[in-house]
């Protein structure tokens, strides 16, 4: 077969597969323009099982010389050079969506920049293009009637119009979401399915999109590195509101949607071990950096990037999503009313403006666990000592120091399991094992060696050759974390050591959750055994406490950076507002 050139035609219907998948895509393109065109009001009209488009804005719209140039193949006001295609500052540059649309798509365009007193309609219906003038207000109005007409196959691969609307609706939830400065409006066969105000506040852009009570459970990200030009900002929600799936990761570049496995990982590592899995946290985040340091030129979706530092964004990120999680205590959260504390995240008191990167130097060691009578920890820098006796839950006045706080009202357990708490707004109830279980384990984290307790008497232990391999291949590692082991013989062990805090669990038990530990993925076995450790020492759902061990629990789970979950990443905490229960009990009549 002969070569023979395509017709301009043609070329815009191949170009148009790459851009134009679906009617999501068309409205992605126009919206965007949109943006681009500054506009503070976009509405948008779906129609004809999405096969009928119209977007209109309140833009600079465009100039009548250059309208019939707009609407051809690689016409654009966003770069002029090779070198733009590194400094890219719009959401549009490539100059392809509107001939694009046009080859598959009939499109009316009506446009006017405030200078003019009239405004441009241009019809473009097979590539074939007429202009006229008309009146209209300031802005841009695009028209799209009977989507995929002259493309029958392209019509047969979309889905149903609800399942095709429902791309168009996340797709404009995220720009809502990254332009809260602008008023958007989506309707469906003429009925409104998104409203958003424009006000500039992310937190009233949240309550529009989704719920009030969404926004009462996010905290503002907010952190720069003047030195590497970097900027994030947003919203994350605590590790006790989750989703069933990475959908609500709304991750955006420059104010530009993307799909970043970088990103993507940084918010995974961020909440590691505070979810549980198959859990995910509701994230909105804006990074900022220079047009310079990223490439956004990569598909033509625009949804994929590359950084000049891979390295430097995840730790930039993670380490603010991280600061975000952990400088949020509990005590301040009972204080500050919620609609006070998502005010306004780009001028939160409780962020920094330091560099942020992620460092590997452990805290400083904290001697926590001991079999003695009484055990101290170790004071860091201005903290003052604070003892407790491990066997018997009563207070050794002469150690024992008091911190100056208000007092949790503790009414009693409930099943031996939950801890329940009076507070001013509810009730607050409080699974005993796992709020014990995410102290001692961010202690034993901090800890560079875990203190052990020698065991004078060990059980003798058999094993399979092939466990004592793996014992062998792991037992410096073991080491670390207060575990000692001996061979007796090739398969038979004794422990010499154990963690202090598990000096009184049978070695039986404890070899069995070590080799099902290191038997399986090697992946963070540091996190596998600190988790074991820290379960097996805290104490047991249905143990009967009094009261001043009640106490010591909950005052040691207040002072943890990330009190939400346990390390397996179930929530510890539950508040029944009192109002819920006066409901029910029908006295708010």
């Amino acid at each position: 077969m002969r070569i023979k050139q395509l017709s301009k035609h043609l070329i815009n219907q191949i170009a148009a597969g790459e851009v134009i998948e679906r009617p999501a895509s068309v409205v992605k393109e126009l919206v965007e323009n949109s943006i681009d065109a500054s506009a503070t009001k976009i509405s948008v009209e779906v129609s004809n099982e999405c096969r009928n488009l119209r977007i209109a804005d309140n833009g600079c719209g465009i100039h009548p010389d250059d309208i019939l140039r707009a609407v051809s193949k690689h016409a654009t006001s966003k770069i002029e050079t090779d070198e733009d295609l590194f400094n890219i500052a719009t959401l549009g540059f490539r100059g392809e969506a509107l001939s694009s649309i046009i080859s598959i798509a009939k499109v009316t365009c009506t446009t006017r920049p405030k200078e003019f007193d009239y405004g441009t309609k241009v019809e473009c219906e097979n590539s074939n293009v007429k202009q006229a003038k008309t009146g209209c207000a300031v802005g841009t109005i695009m028209n799209i009637e009977n989507l995929f007409y002259n493309i029958p196959a392209r019509l047969k691969f979309l889905k149903s119009s609800k399942t095709e609307f429902a791309y168009i609706q996340e797709l404009m939830q995220n720009l809502a979401l990254i332009n809260p400065h602008i008023a958007f409006d989506v309707k469906n066969d003429g009925k409104v399915m998104l409203k958003t105000s424009g006000n500039g506040d992310l937190t009233q852009t949240l309550k529009e999109l989704y719920s009030g009570d969404i926004a009462d459970k996010m905290k503002p990200v907010l952190k720069t590195d003047e030195l590497s030009g970097l900027k994030i900002s947003g919203l994350v929600s605590t590790p006790d509101y989750t989703r069933s799936s990475k959908k609500d990761f709304h991750i955006f570049i420059n104010s530009r949607t993307v799909k970043c496995p970088i990103f993507m990982k940084s918010i995974d590592t961020a909440y590691k071990n505070m979810l549980s899995i198959g859990k995910y946290p509701f994230v909105v985040l804006n990074l900022e950096i220079a047009p310079t340091e990223v490439d956004v030129n990569v598909h033509p979706t625009k949804k994929e990037v590359r950084y000049k530092n891979t390295n430097q964004i995840f730790n930039f990120i993670y380490s603010a999503i991280n600061l975000a999680l952990s400088q949020s205590s509990f005590k301040e959260k009972e204080h500050i009313q919620n609609n006070n504390a998502f005010r306004d995240f780009q001028t939160s008191s409780n962020t920094q403006n330091d560099d942020v990167y992620v460092s590997d130097t452990q805290a400083p060691t904290l001697n926590l666990f001991n079999t003695s009578e009484s055990v101290s920890y170790e004071p860091v820098d201005n903290v003052q000592p604070v003892y407790y006796n491990r066997d018997k839950y009563t207070p050794d006045n002469s150690s024992y120091v008091e911190v100056e706080e208000e007092q949790d009202k503790i009414i009693g357990q409930y099943k031996n399991t939950y801890i329940l708490i009076e507070k001013e707004n509810g009730l607050e109830i409080i699974d005993q094992h796992i709020a014990e279980e995410r102290y001692i384990y961010e202690k034993l984290k901090a800890q560079k060696e875990i203190t052990s307790q020698l065991l004078i008497i060990s059980d003798i232990l058999d094993i399979s050759m092939t466990e004592a391999e793996l014992l062998k291949q792991h037992k410096e590692k073991l080491e670390k974390f207060g575990y000692g082991i001996e061979f007796m013989k090739d398969t038979q062990i004794i422990f010499k050591k154990v963690p202090a805090m598990l000096s009184q669990t049978p070695v039986k038990e404890l070899l069995t959750d070590i080799l099902e530990n290191i038997s399986s993925d090697l992946d963070g076995l540091k996190e596998k055994i600190l988790i074991m450790t820290s379960c097996k020492s805290a104490v047991k759902a249905g143990e009967r406490l009094d009261m001043f061990r009640m106490k010591q629990i909950i005052k040691n789970w207040r002072t943890c950076e990330f009190p939400y979950t346990c390390p397996h990443g179930r929530p510890i905490s539950k508040i029944i507002e009192h109002k819920d229960i006066a409901k029910f009990f029908e006295r708010n009549k």
